[in-house]
Parts: structure tokens; C-alpha cells; sequence
């Protein structure tokens, strides 16, 4: 096996598919990234078992083979070259060179035979979507998914999917993000999957925001992401995720219109003194104004008065204030829209004339 690369051919796709190799494996092959010279082309492909990502790219001087390297290694030793560089990688009796100029790095290797490759995505739904729409649905939900919960099925993002509506749902317990765009699905039925954590955060790198078309095939155990060269598979998780609907508020009587810029402001000067730990706010809502209060185990204490449109009933009540930040950081508008019921119902935060997004943070007592 031998070929011949320009630097940057080799290291925009080597770098993403090396990004899912984790760097303590039980499996030594885990650590390393599959190379594969045939026809003209170069396949790159790193796994943890979980997510693999393969990348494919032209070759014009090649001799077929396939063979594994080390990947932070490798990586690191393309990045470092000077730009511009043409890179010439041979193997020879389980060593692989790297010349460069005047560069020679030999990388011990291991056979492409046992490297594990993910299974055929086999009786699967198929349909595309433009890559700048499941960006937005991934960036407007993934950062309320959980973090190592007991509750697996709550560490990944619902993916759902029928003839009108493609959409995103994550929730972590104490709050909600949802986020939908219209399908082109042909799906007579509602079809919904859990993509794990780490499926979700190496997808998100791989979109852009241009109109060019992501094709998703996914069946109950894996699904597969096709797009500019680049393929990601990841496993399913496999659970029931919760009934979303139950937990967005349909009927909210009290509802308060507030300048997005200016709410976001008063809540994070007063977030400053909150308890690091559980970091509560009370928020008093009063005629056409909201009060925030802030105190910590130091006895230091934050007060904010933001001036919005209301008109309901004047009660109290406490959110993590770090919550309500992350859902106004989301909304893109200029107005947003905060609804209750009362001082024990959780509050639905949406950009004003936008139903697109909608997100739900449970009230905390304080």
C-alpha cells in the first residue's frame, strides 16, 4: 500500500474522523483509524464501538491496500507539517511510513482486517433534510440533553419524524427543549429514535449552514447520516423517551412579553450572587414589571427590576436561573414570550410569532 496526498486533502477529514476515537480504549485497535487507498480514493475511518464516522477523499498517485494507524499520531504529525505539504504514506511489514519534504515519522500499525466496522443500516426509513434545518434542530435542543443520568434514555435527543414535521425534543428531567421543521418524509406513521450524546455532538460538527441536503436512514438500532463525503453511523439508544406533550403547558393564562436582550442582562448580573450549587432566582411578577431576587450562603444578595408587558395575577416564584439563560440564549427573536399557569407550573419560553422552538423549565422551591 502507498499513496500520495496534498496536506490538506488529508487532514480536514482525518481530523473528523479521528474526533469519535477516545483516547483510553480497552480495545488498542480502538485507538487507532482505519486507511484504505482503492479506485482513486481514500477511506478514513475512526470508531468507538458506539459512533463511527468515515470520510472519503480523491487520490491520484495510489497502490490499493488498507491498514490501521494511530490516530492522535497521525493526526498530530499532518497538522504539524508546514501547509501545502504533499504527504507520502507507504507500509511495509506492519510499519507505515510518513515522508514529507524532509520529514520521516514511522508509525507502528495494526491489520485492517480487525478493525470493527459498523453493520449495514438494513431495512431502514430513508429521507433527506437540508443541512442548515438539522443544524438548527440539533443547536436549539442538544444542550438541555442529560449527563450520564441513570435515566439512559434521558443522555441522548429524541429524532421524530412524520409526513409533515421533523423534530428534535431533549430534556434532562428539570427542562425541555423542542424544536420542529417540515419533512418531506414519506411516512404515513409517527417514528421516533434516541440518538445518544455523542452521536448528537459529532453530527452538529459536521453541519453547515448551507442548503445542501443531509440523507438520514435509521432503523430501531442504528442510524446513518450521509453528507459532503462524510458518513456518521451511530447506535440507538434503546428506551422509551418521556410523553413530551404532557409536559408543555397548553393553557397558560399569565403571560409576559419581555425584550429578550434586556431579560437575558438582569438575569445574569443577578446570576453573579446566586448559590453556586443550586443557583435559584425569584422572580416576582407584578403589573407590566418582574423583580428578580438572588441570595447566596454568604448572605450577599442580587435585585433586579426589568419592565415587561403583564397584565396577570401578582405571585412569586423560583427557577435555576441558569435554566431560564440557556432557553434565552436559544430563542433567536427579539421578544420573547414566558407563560404560567401558576407559582407551582413550570414555565414555556418561546421567541414571540416563532412556534417553532419552544422550551420548559420547571419552577424550583426556594
Amino acid at each position: 500500500m502507498k499513496f500520495r496526498i496534498s496536506r490538506e486533502d488529508l487532514l480536514k477529514p482525518l481530523q473528523m474522523v479521528s474526533s469519535v476515537v477516545e483516547k483510553r480504549q480497552t480495545l488498542p485497535i480502538l485507538s487507532n483509524v482505519f486507511v484504505q487507498a482503492e479506485k482513486g480514493k481514500l477511506t478514513l475511518v475512526g470508531t468507538d464501538l458506539e459512533v463511527e464516522l468515515m470520510a472519503v477523499t480523491s487520490l491520484q498517485d495510489a497502490e490499493d491496500g488498507d491498514i490501521t494507524l494511530p490516530a492522535r499520531k497521525f493526526v498530530d504529525i499532518c497538522r504539524t507539517l508546514p501547509e501545502e505539504a504533499d504527504i507520502t504514506i507507504s507500509v511495509n511489514d506492519a510499519k507505515a511510513t510518513v515522508r514529507s519534504g524532509r520529514s520521516r515519522f514511522t508509525l507502528a500499525t495494526l491489520p485492517a482486517s480487525e478493525y470493527p466496522a459498523a453493520e449495514n443500516v438494513t431495512g431502514a426509513f430513508e429521507f433527506s433534510v437540508e443541512q442548515k434545518d438539522l443544524k438548527k434542530l440539533l443547536e436549539q435542543t442538544q444542550f438541555c440533553m442529560a449527563n450520564q443520568d441513570v435515566r439512559y434514555y434521558l443522555n441522548g435527543l429524541l429524532f421524530e419524524v412524520d409526513s409533515k414535521t421533523l423534530r428534535t425534543v431533549a430534556t434532562d428531567g428539570h427542562r425541555l427543549a423542542l424544536c420542529e421543521t417540515t419533512s418531506t418524509a414519506n411516512s404515513s406513521e409517527k417514528k421516533q429514535v434516541i440518538i445518544p450524546r455523542k452521536g448528537v455532538v459529532e453530527l452538529s460538527r459536521l453541519l453547515s449552514d448551507s442548503d445542501g441536503s443531509c440523507d438520514i436512514k435509521f432503523n430501531n438500532n442504528q442510524i446513518k447520516f450521509s453528507l459532503d463525503g462524510v458518513t456518521l453511523t451511530s447506535k440507538l439508544i434503546d428506551g422509551r423517551f418521556p410523553d413530551y406533550d404532557r409536559v408543555i403547558p397548553s393553557e397558560a393564562p399569565q403571560t409576559i412579553i419581555a425584550d429578550r436582550e434586556t431579560l437575558r442582562q438582569a438575569l445574569v448580573r443577578a446570576s453573579i450572587l446566586s448559590n453556586e450549587k443550586y443557583r435559584g432566582i425569584r422572580l416576582q411578577l407584578e403589573n407590566n414589571r418582574i423583580r428578580a431576587f438572588v441570595n447566596n450562603p454568604e448572605q450577599e444578595e442580587a435585585e433586579e427590576e426589568i419592565e415587561v408587558q403583564y397584565q396577570g395575577d401578582e405571585f412569586e416564584i423560583g427557577f435555576n436561573v441558569s435554566y431560564l439563560l440557556d432557553a434565552l440564549n436559544a430563542v433567536k427573536q427579539d421578544q420573547v414570550e414566558l407563560s404560567m399557569i401558576d407559582a407551582n407550573s413550570s414555565c414555556r419560553i418561546k421567541g414571540v410569532g416563532d412556534d417553532s422552538s419552544q422550551y420548559v423549565v420547571m419552577p424550583m422551591r426556594l
